[in-house]
């Protein structure tokens, strides 16, 4: 029997956090012309009022989900922008029934 060992690495972004187009880009290992094409799409929103594009920590998960949807699935820009809604409407379903139903939601 074989054991393996994987090494991660990984940095933990807070949601207060704000990000530049620079920032983002690089935190996600992606390009800023990508970053805009999801920001045309409707996948990424900047924060209101900035002069130049800031964005929450929160898009870093965004990014990464419609990174991960496109490698493993093939899924194209539209269809991850519309699997990132159900995905968060999914969670704030559960999050309601959690609080109706105590103990019964994993």
């Amino acid at each position: 029997m074989s054991v393996k060992s994987y090494v991660c690495s990984g940095r933990i972004i807070e949601e207060e956090v704000e990000l530049s187009l620079a920032e983002l880009s690089q935190a996600c290992c992606v390009n800023a012309e990508w970053l805009m094409a999801l920001v045309a799409e409707g996948v990424l929103e900047p924060l209101p009022g900035e002069r130049h594009w800031r964005f929450s920590g929160a898009s870093v998960y965004r990014v990464r989900t419609v990174q991960r949807l496109q490698q493993d699935l093939e899924v194209n820009m539209a269809g991850a922008a519309l699997a990132l809604e159900l995905m968060e409407e999914l969670k704030v379903l559960r999050a309601r029934l959690a609080v109706l139903e105590p103990g019964k939601v994993n």
